[in-house]
């Protein structure tokens, strides 16, 4: 069986792993950070040791006990924790990253727990090294990942929404209508575009479009 000394000993060596990626989260001011993910960590080390010496403890009793069987538990139900950190503002979702990295050092707290430090702590400096340097590469090779909400009040003349379409179709930007709602006595239009683009110069180049377009009476871009 795992000794509270060990069991101790493991629990401070996962605080620190947890806090290493928890500290990198904080930085990019996700909704799950420092505290977060210790907690998580921390919980999942106890869970795998507990896991452990049970199955060794009742050995007698229950000779098929499966040592694994409580740690599992814990991979199913990260997920919940993991959606909790995933947020919507409009067409722009944030926490997906945070999330995956809340479940990855959950099943790194177990490694912990099951006294596997080197791995632990691979797997811990590799989730660094992806949301660090592959952050800072993917925004150098790509720019960055704008999602924008176009609202428009123009004028209900035919082939109004088909001249819409030729500038995102233009500028190769895949964009949704939210919505559209006609004015029938004022013969006008309001119609709501999302869309997302790693184009640098977005703003300027649909507002520059939007100067153009026969009908507008005004637009907002957020």
């Amino acid at each position: 069986m795992i000794s509270e000394t060990d069991i101790l000993l493991r629990i401070l060596i996962a605080t620190a792993l947890g806090a290493v990626i928890g500290f990198e989260r904080e930085r990019q001011n996700q909704p799950a950070g420092w505290r977060t993910h210790i907690v998580l960590v921390v919980g999942a080390t106890l869970a795998m040791t507990l896991s452990i010496n049970l199955a060794m403890q009742f050995h007698q009793f229950a000779p098929n006990g499966d040592p694994a069987r409580l740690a599992a538990q814990v991979i199913s139900g990260i997920g919940f924790l993991g959606a909790g950190a995933i947020l919507r503002y409009g067409p722009n979702v944030k926490g997906l990253t945070t999330a995956a990295s809340l479940w990855t050092m959950a099943i790194v707290g177990l490694a912990v727990g099951a006294g596997y430090y080197l791995p632990a702590a691979a797997a811990t400096g590799l989730l660094l090294v992806v949301l660090e340097l592959l952050d800072l590469a993917e925004k150098r090779l790509f720019g960055p990942d704008l999602a924008v909400t176009v609202e428009l009040h123009l004028q209900d003349r035919p082939g109004a929404l088909k001249d819409l379409n030729k500038i995102w179709k233009r500028h190769q930007l895949n964009a949704k209508i939210v919505s559209i709602r006609k004015n029938i006595k004022n013969k006008r239009l309001e119609v709501e575009v999302s869309f997302r683009s790693r184009k640098t110069d977005l703003y300027e180049l649909i507002t520059a479009e939007m100067n153009e377009l026969e009908g507008l009476e005004s637009f907002k871009i957020s």
